[in-house]
């Protein structure tokens, strides 16, 4: 039986090894005390079928059935509807008639539309929208807890506090040392995020060209009248606001370079969003209840990083996932264990007109 070495514990790296480990002996190495401390644990994700480039939105709509299927093993839904709404105001509607001329999934509408849909939107900010109606929000618990079910009920073993110190090649295959414990493994997957470059240098492979981003997010509290309505997203992504009972949760969309790192929110891009937010909405938002931020982490081209490096096939990545890494998360997993095994990605993405070169790490190393 081949034996895995998975590093990372969010959600690429508990989804790749629950695939992996149907017919592998798996271990998945996370470094912190806890799976899914940094960005999976702290994302407000969102299951948007047009959102991201080409390459996400296939991945993406091939997931939406892993997404239910993994909903009713946990017997609790994943995927809750909650349209996205993007909104601009009377000097900004041209890029929202490019928005939807660029992507089939989502559509015009005016600002009348805009205003029934979020009441709380002044009507003299707010000239027009684009909506997707068939966006939802995405449980990540659930989700995340899903694969770790599938991947201990398959015998994977998970290694909490296992920070990767050390990666070897040897003639017997990998060796990876987390301070003084060591694995051995036929196949090690990089699914480390942010970290994801530093282990390929570890391993003594070059780095994609990584670059971490922090994302800020934090609550204020509303009037309990207030109904829960779509994410509302600025038109140029400058912070988007979405309301549930008694709360709003709000981001800056910020997008601030950032070496790999426990990510911290900054006073600066919590009150420019609370700033902004409270200028085109009636809610009146005074304070802020709690404040976090987590990297997304994407490639040069925006694209994820998946299948066998170029310079060693039997070292696998799985990285470079941005801000789409939780929707499109199921379609990556069976991706990657797909170019594990036989070098092909499954028939529903293939059909989606992915090919492994869209994913493959080679397309960012020249020479390669």
């Amino acid at each position: 039986m081949t034996r895995v070495v998975v590093v990372g514990g969010g959600i690429a790296g508990v989804s790749v090894a629950a695939e992996l480990a149907i017919d592998a002996e798996v271990t998945l190495l996370e470094a912190e005390a806890a799976l899914a401390h940094h960005t999976t644990g702290r994302s407000a994700a969102m299951y948007l079928p047009g959102y991201g480039n080409e390459v996400v939105r296939a991945l993406t709509r091939a997931s939406r059935a892993d997404h239910d299927a993994l909903a009713a093993e946990a017997g609790t839904p994943i995927l809750t509807p909650r349209a996205t709404m993007w909104v601009a105001g009377p000097d900004e509607v041209d890029g929202l008639d490019a928005l939807a001329a660029e992507n089939d999934v989502v559509r015009r509408i005016d600002g009348a539309d805009v205003l029934a849909r979020c009441p709380v939107l002044r009507a003299d900010r707010v000239a027009g929208g684009v909506v997707d109606d068939g966006g939802s929000e995405i449980d990540v618990g659930v989700l995340h807890q899903a694969y770790v079910r599938r991947l201990s009920a398959a015998g994977g073993t998970i290694e909490r506090g296992a920070r990767v110190t050390s990666v070897a090649r040897t003639s017997r295959g990998w060796t990876v040392g987390a301070g003084d414990r060591t694995w051995t493994a036929d196949v090690l997957v990089d699914a480390a995020g942010a970290w994801a470059d530093a282990v390929a240098g570890l391993a003594g492979l070059h780095p994609i060209g990584l670059q971490p981003l922090r994302r800020t997010l934090f609550t204020s509290p509303v009037a309990t009248d207030v109904a829960p309505g779509p994410l509302v997203v600025d038109v140029h992504e400058r912070w988007y606001f979405r309301i549930d009972a008694g709360i709003a949760l709000i981001s800056p969309a910020d997008e601030t370079p950032s070496p790999p790192c426990d990510a911290r929110p900054e006073e600066i891009d919590v009150a420019r969003a609370l700033e902004a937010v409270d200028a085109i909405t009636t809610l009146g938002l005074r304070s802020v209840r709690s404040a976090w931020a987590g990297l997304r982490t994407f490639a040069p081209d925006r694209s994820p990083v998946a299948g066998p490096a170029p310079e060693d096939p039997t070292f696998v990545w799985s990285a470079g996932q941005g801000g789409y890494g939780i929707q499109m998360a199921p379609a990556l997993a069976r991706s990657v264990a797909g170019l594990v095994r036989t070098g092909t990605l499954p028939a529903d993405v293939a059909a989606a007109g992915l090919t492994p070169a869209d994913l493959s790490p080679a397309r960012l190393l020249p020479g390669f």
